[in-house]
């Protein structure tokens, strides 16, 4: 069902002023994404023909944009990619941290976005390894599964990743599962200096190495010294890694990334109005208790464009990465030497063929079955509704 407002909706009346007023300055993958989000689900991108086996109802589908910035198109993706992780699952409890980095961090990671958003993905999982096999702390191989997100709940820039662990892993000889304590998995005090540790130490080896892009007011951070003294007080900073309470079962961990996964900037559930005075919206403002968190934000469409563009991932980028027990081509092993040590027994595995489900909403006056009787090309319209002559499912002459 179509909600009353949408992304491709500010896209498409404010899109085209947007890109003449920035020419130049937009990306060629900034403005596909662009593109694909006003495109999506419309007859610039084809599509097919429905009608009902029963009562003869048809129906226009289009073709989705599959664009994975796209608010629309990633709910499929989400529960294709959930039910792979399924099988994943272990018995035990699972943790949610989140590792951000800094204002003064994030400012230059805007610039460098694949390899400042690559070091916090590698940082933060050596940071979870390391600390987890530590025998003063877990003394255990762990498995992560992390995503990235790089906006807060206003669309501004705010790089952060977010891990869901097993409560315990498998001990570092192999022979014995270790669980953690119920509510709790590793110090953050501890992570949050070593994640700052390790990220430093990068960063200024990737400047070293001159591999590090600066411009407008950071431009002078080219100069070493200048980076040191505007690291300085980052150094000097606690570094907050974040541990909410353990979930409440494997339940509660699918349910909890089927929300985070595949999130892109903005929702369009979250979209009030779009008028002359720009785009209503809802968000968090984490700085609030709880009660009053939900707040109401009005930008220009400019502006809410160009929020949306910030967190644009570069091409072929991996926003969701899997460490420890959960990476490579010996995931399957390692699981199942864990289901072992847990005495639990694998996944059921069904080998009687499962009939797909029907890609196709039933027939909305009947509930009856719908079959695709034409389809059509790119700003190819389909053709005129059967005639009431033509039998049911059959393409009229």
């Amino acid at each position: 069902m179509r909600t009353s407002l949408e992304v491709a909706d500010v896209f498409r009346a404010a899109g085209p002023a947007y890109r003449a007023a920035h020419a130049g300055h937009l990306s060629l993958h900034q403005l596909k994404v662009m593109s694909a989000i006003e495109h999506c689900r419309t007859a610039a991108l084809g599509g097919h023909v429905e009608a009902c086996t029963d009562c003869g109802h048809w129906r226009i589908a289009y073709n989705s944009c599959r664009n994975r910035h796209c608010p629309k198109c990633q709910g499929a993706a989400a529960r294709t990619w959930l039910a792979a992780r399924e099988a994943d699952l272990l018995p035990v409890g699972y943790f949610h941290l989140v590792f951000t980095l800094p204002a003064e961090i994030a400012a230059i990671a805007f610039h460098n976005k694949a390899l400042l958003y690559d070091l916090l993905f590698k940082t933060a999982s050596q940071t979870m390894l390391t600390i987890a096999a530590d025998p003063k702390h877990l003394g255990a191989r762990i498995g992560i599964t992390a995503v990235l997100h790089t906006w807060g709940s206003a669309m501004t820039h705010h790089p952060h990743i977010h891990m869901i662990v097993p409560g315990g892993g498998i001990a570092l000889d192999g022979d014995r599962w270790i669980s953690s304590r119920p509510a709790f998995l590793l110090p953050v005090r501890v992570l949050g200096a070593l994640f700052r540790r390790l990220f430093l130490t990068r960063l200024l080896a990737l400047h070293d190495a001159g591999k590090l892009a600066f411009f407008g007011k950071l431009a002078e951070l080219a100069d070493r010294r200048a980076l040191l003294r505007h690291l300085s007080p980052v150094r000097k900073k606690r570094w907050v890694v974040y541990a909410k309470p353990p979930f409440a079962g494997p339940e509660a961990v699918l349910a909890y990334l089927s929300r985070y996964t595949h999130r892109v900037a903005i929702s369009n559930s979250r979209l009030i109005s779009f008028d002359e005075d720009g785009v209503t919206f809802r968000y968090k403002d984490y700085r609030r208790s709880a009660p009053d968190r939900q707040q109401i934000m009005t930008l220009g469409a400019d502006e809410f464009i160009r929020r949306f563009l910030l967190h644009c991932l570069p091409r072929g980028f991996h926003r969701i990465r899997h460490y420890g027990l959960l990476a490579g081509s010996t995931r399957k092993a390692r699981l199942e030497r864990a289901r072992q040590l847990l005495a639990v027994a694998p996944p059921a595995v069904d080998e009687a063929p499962v009939e797909p489900p029907d890609p196709h909403p039933p027939c909305p006056c009947c509930g009856g079955h719908m079959v695709i009787i034409e389809t059509f090309q790119r700003c190819h319209p389909p053709r005129g509704p059967p005639s009431a002559a033509a039998p049911s499912g059959q393409p009229a002459p």
